[in-house]
């Protein structure tokens, strides 16, 4: 690979894993076991059997957590921890052999990359989660899971391209995540609102005193 070729792998793998980590894994060990690509020497890693075999099953663990809506939200969450450091490692994986302060460089963008999508991908899970009908959602989870594979082979077959695009969805993601962020505080308010809303407290039936009463009814001697 040249230095460009390395450069888009790295940004790639990162940009993919903040969306789907595990088809990122999945289809650069695969492609490199396969011998479509000659994967650099920190990642040769991916083309181990089981390491394809791991990310194929939580593909497709995710593939279906990722279409139930508010299971998606949990499954987003609970990989901040996980998709940001992998996406991270991935990016400084691929350009390993160009020396630590490369690698160092391309640490730090590749979490930022990851970092970006990531939130991209579960603050828009949020808002189309509010629509009643599942099919939004699995539209977007199949469009999500299309872009990774679509965009890694971009990456790998006109890495020139990929760049480019990349360019535009860096630009993209700054335009929209203020927008979602917007957004998610309005849904949260709604819902905490929701929540906070006093039921009508009933007074008690108003009751004479007794002496009126009594006055009224006259005297009973």
């Amino acid at each position: 690979m040249d230095t460009i070729e390395i450069i888009a792998l790295s940004m790639g793998a990162a940009w993919a894993s903040g969306i789907n980590l595990y088809a990122a894994i999945t289809m650069l060990g695969y492609m490199g076991a396969t011998g479509n690509i000659d994967l650099p020497p920190d990642l040769e890693v991916l083309q181990n059997p089981l390491v394809i075999a791991a990310g194929g099953f939580m593909y497709c663990v995710e593939f279906f957590a990722d279409k139930v809506p508010g299971v998606d939200n949990a499954w987003d969450s609970l990989h901040t921890f996980i998709r940001i450091p992998a996406g991270a490692m991935l990016a400084a994986g691929a350009v390993g052999e160009l020396g630590p302060g490369v690698e160092l460089a391309a640490l730090i963008v590749g979490g930022t990359l990851s970092s970006g999508t990531h939130l991209t991908k579960s603050g828009g899970r949020v808002l189309v989660n509010t629509s009643p009908e599942p099919f939004s959602n699995w539209a977007v989870s199949i469009g999500e899971d299309i872009a990774v594979f679509a965009g890694l082979w971009v990456a790998l077959q006109n890495p020139w391209l990929f760049l480019v695009l990349l360019v535009l969805f860096i630009l993209f993601v700054a335009w929209m995540l203020p927008k979602i962020w917007r957004g998610i505080k309005f849904v949260f308010r709604k819902i905490a609102g929701l929540f906070s809303k006093e039921k009508p407290v009933l007074e008690p039936a108003s009751t004479k005193p007794v002496e009126q009463i009594e006055s009224k009814s006259g005297d009973p001697t």
